[in-house]
C-alpha cells in the first residue's frame, strides 16, 4: 500500500544499516562475525571479582575460508 511520506532528514546510517522509505517485500540487511573469547570476556555486572589464573584462547583458524553468506535467504 503506498505511502504519503513528509519531510525525512537521516543524519547517519552505519555500515551494516537499511533506510527505507516506500514500499518493500523484504529488507535483509546481512552481516557476519567470527568473535574470539577467553575465560570471563563477556562477563557484566557491578563489583564482579573474576580469578581466571592461567588462562589462554586459542584462536588458530586453519581455514582459509568460512561458511560465504552470498545467496542465503
Amino acid at each position: 500500500m503506498p505511502a504519503i511520506v513528509g519531510v525525512v532528514q537521516v543524519v547517519s546510517i552505519g555500515s551494516s544499516g537499511v533506510f527505507h522509505i516506500g514500499d518493500v517485500y523484504k529488507i535483509m540487511p546481512v552481516a557476519n562475525a567470527k568473535t574470539f573469547s577467553g575465560a570471563g570476556s563477556f562477563n557484566t555486572g557491578d563489583g564482579l571479582t573474576i580469578y581466571n589464573r592461567q588462562s589462554s584462547t586459542n584462536t588458530y583458524d586453519s581455514d582459509g575460508m568460512d561458511q560465504g553468506i552470498l545467496l542465503n535467504a
